[in-house]
């Protein structure tokens, strides 16, 4: 490419003035050296955008085998989200539906997408999918399908080996000395789409270094579009340029598997036909207000507009769209960076409108994020997610719930699908859930795992032990979970009220959920002492479970008449009740009275705005009972967690909690315990 006979002079002797100077380049050894360096600011700078052709339509023929020349198009329920291109012959677009399709196109070979299926574990294909939109949900695939590339340097390495010239220093160690003159009139672009200049023979004239360097990052393109195909199957289109607006531009403007340069000298005469709708950034709402504001959408008539004139859409602004339509772009080509977050959703068409539908959908989404996360290498401990977010919508409202992920074990599916349950408990129990229209989970915070950790216990012992310990990176000491505590079980205040209604039931099952994983907590945090003090149990509201609310006397029982220890049966008062109640279970209930007949057949109803749920009138009392016993719970712990740190450890004494009179001596009011008796004490005068 270059023409070996010929050299060029870099003597610093040799004076800039001199008749005997060769013809020098618009270039200079300052704009090589900022090539090496990735510079956004030198004019030889060199980019590429590589995008594989309808890339999920691709996939899909090469996964079934099919003839890449028919027709085929991906299906996402009733809809088209992939074309490729011997379908878009027949005008198939993505906006008309299968059933349209298959009109224009017969021949049509139709594939819906993966779908994860409620009840099922794993996502799968299936041709009814489309049928069933209310049991499955689309798989979330992280695809790439484009990729820019800053060659850059990688030209820079090039021109050195090909062009031995330009390694000396600069003529008189200045580098704001032009380079020499590009030693050959003919470049070979090979079969690449040439972006015509306007000029006639513009694109063979003089060429210069920012054609050589564009040049050679085309081939490595053509390289890289080739190993593709024969890697993988698939074709992509390329597009090389000074910057990663053009470069972009270039790529999709031959398609399919072709590659299009657009050197400096064809920029104005590339953009000027073109809608400037179609440059990144303008193609939404900022290039419907430039057209408004201007009253065209073509490059070449919105180049006539001065700089501040387009600074009326804003100072910044202004001067972005003035640098765009005339081809100028210093945004840097990032490294792709690693997955931050993972997310699954569901839209439901009908809406779902309990918490155990919600659960099982929760199920298929903790699935869906489980086997990416496994795909990022978390089971290897390379990379894990710190925190977990649930997002639902009900009606105009969306509301999120967040918990952080244990970073201290093992991560799981079964983990993850806690957590979500979890914070969707939390949702029902705030009330107004249902009817849900959209759900989704959503994983963030990606770190690099920690590897090579050795137990504490490596370090305290010696020999062969130690070293088995070493070499298999975890102590032998360090056994698995301690064994839970074993806790005592309390009443239910649900035993209080009467059956419970549907939507009664998922919200107990919602708070079920959130006592259970306070528990595991709790029993987790726990240690083997048997004389620490029992926990203050309040959950995410500050209020009490359940069952703890008729032990704290949120509902006035009927007064009995004190057990006499050590007194015979026979002896004992008719209504007496032991001052130690005997220990229930969660599934010990209290039947509740039953309503008469008359009233349990009405049809009147009324809506209670706090569970935005209509019950009937009969049950209106006891429904009010019952917030008001969640309510009166919700105080007493607010109170309780305003007592000193000091006072916690009575708690462990069985005593009960008046629910006012704060200021009173303590111990007053208070039940006499098994085995005392009250001391009377005579006032002094």
């Amino acid at each position: 490419m270059s023409s070996p006979g010929l050299a060029f002079a870099s003597s610093p002797t040799l004076s800039i003035t001199s008749p005997r100077q060769l013809p020098k380049s618009r270039f200079t050894y300052k704009h090589l050296s900022q090539l090496k360096s990735y510079s956004t600011q030198t004019p030889l700078r060199v980019i590429a955008h590589v995008d594989l052709d309808a890339f999920y339509a691709q996939c899909e023929i090469v996964r079934l085998g099919i003839d890449p020349s028919k027709p085929l198009a991906v299906q996402q329920w009733q809809g088209l989200i992939a074309i490729n291109y011997p379908a878009r012959a027949f005008g198939l677009s993505r906006h008309v539906t299968s059933a349209e399709a298959l009109k224009l196109c017969p021949e049509l070979i139709m594939q819906h997408v993966a779908t994860w299926k409620e009840g099922e574990e794993k996502w799968s294909y299936s041709e009814d999918a489309f049928r069933e939109i209310a049991t499955r949900k689309r798989v979330e695939k992280a695809s790439i399908d484009e990729v820019f590339m800053d060659l850059s340097a990688q030209v820079h390495g090039i021109l050195m080996e090909r062009y031995p010239e330009l390694r000396g220093p600069p003529p008189y160690d200045d580098p704001s000395e032009y380079l020499p003159k590009v030693p050959t009139t003919v470049l070979d672009w090979k079969a690449d789409a040439l972006v015509e200049t306007g000029e006639e023979d513009g694109e063979d004239r003089d060429p210069d270094w920012d054609d050589v360097v564009t040049v050679l990052a085309s081939e490595i393109v053509r390289d890289v579009r080739k190993a593709v195909f024969d890697t993988l199957g698939y074709t992509c289109s390329g597009g090389v340029a000074k910057n990663k607006m053009l470069a972009k531009l270039g790529s999709g403007f031959k398609k399919p598997n072709q590659q299009t340069v657009i050197r400096s000298r064809a920029i104005k005469h590339f953009l000027s036909d073109m809608k400037f709708t179609k440059i990144r950034m303008l193609g939404g709402k900022l290039g419907d207000e430039v057209v408004a504001m201007f009253g065209t959408d073509k490059v070449k008539e919105l180049l006539d507009q001065p700089l501040e004139q387009l600074k009326r859409l804003g100072e910044d602004t202004g001067s972005w769209l003035y640098n765009t339509i005339r081809g100028e772009d210093h945004s840097e080509v990032n490294p792709r960076t690693q997955i931050k977050s993972m997310l699954s959703a569901k839209s439901f068409r009908p809406a779902i409108n309990s918490f155990e539908q919600g659960v099982r959908w929760l199920r298929i989404f903790v699935a869906d994020i489980f086997s990416r996360c496994v795909e990022e290498g978390v089971l290897e401990n390379k990379r894990r997610p710190r925190s977990i977010n649930l997002h639902h919508r009900q009606g105009a409202q969306t509301r999120s719930r967040q918990s952080p992920i244990p970073q201290g074990k093992p991560f799981s599916e079964a983990i993850l699908f806690d957590l979500a349950k979890n914070l969707l408990a939390q949702v029902v129990v705030d009330g107004r859930a249902w009817p849900c229209a959209n759900l989704s989970l959503s994983v963030n915070g990606f770190e690099d795992g920690i590897t090579n950790n050795k137990g504490i216990g490596g370090f305290l012992v010696r020999g062969e032990q130690a070293k088995a310990m070493m070499s298999s990176g975890r102590s032998a000491m360090i056994g698995g979970e301690p064994p839970a505590k074993r806790r005592r079980t309390k009443g239910n205040i649900k035993s209080f009220f009467g059956p419970p209604s549907d939507t009664k039931r998922d919200f107990e099952a919602a708070r079920k959920v959130l006592m259970g994983s306070r528990e595991s907590t709790r029993e987790e945090e726990d240690d083997d002492d048997d004389n620490d003090v029992e926990e203050d149990d309040t959950d995410e509201f500050g209020a009490p479970p359940l069952e703890e609310v008729k032990e704290q006397s949120c509902i006035q029982m009927p007064e009995k008449e004190m057990y006499i220890p050590n007194t015979p049966p026979s002896a004992q008062p008719q209504n007496a009740v032991d001052t130690e109640p005997p220990e229930t279970h969660e599934d010990d209930t209290v039947e509740a009275p039953r309503l008469p007949e008359t009233q349990q057949k009405t049809l009147d109803t009324f809506l209670c705005v706090r569970c935005n749920m209509r019950l009937s009138l009969g049950e209106k009392a006891e429904h009010e009972d019952y917030h008001f016993a969640l309510d009166l719970s919700k105080e007493m712990r607010a109170e309780d967690r305003s007592v000193p740190n000091t006072m916690q450890a009575a708690r462990a004494t069985p005593v009960s909690k008046p629910s006012k009179g704060r200021g009173r001596p303590p111990g007053s009011g208070r039940s006499v315990e098994k085995g005392q008796a009250k001391l009377a004490f005579g006032r002094q005068s």
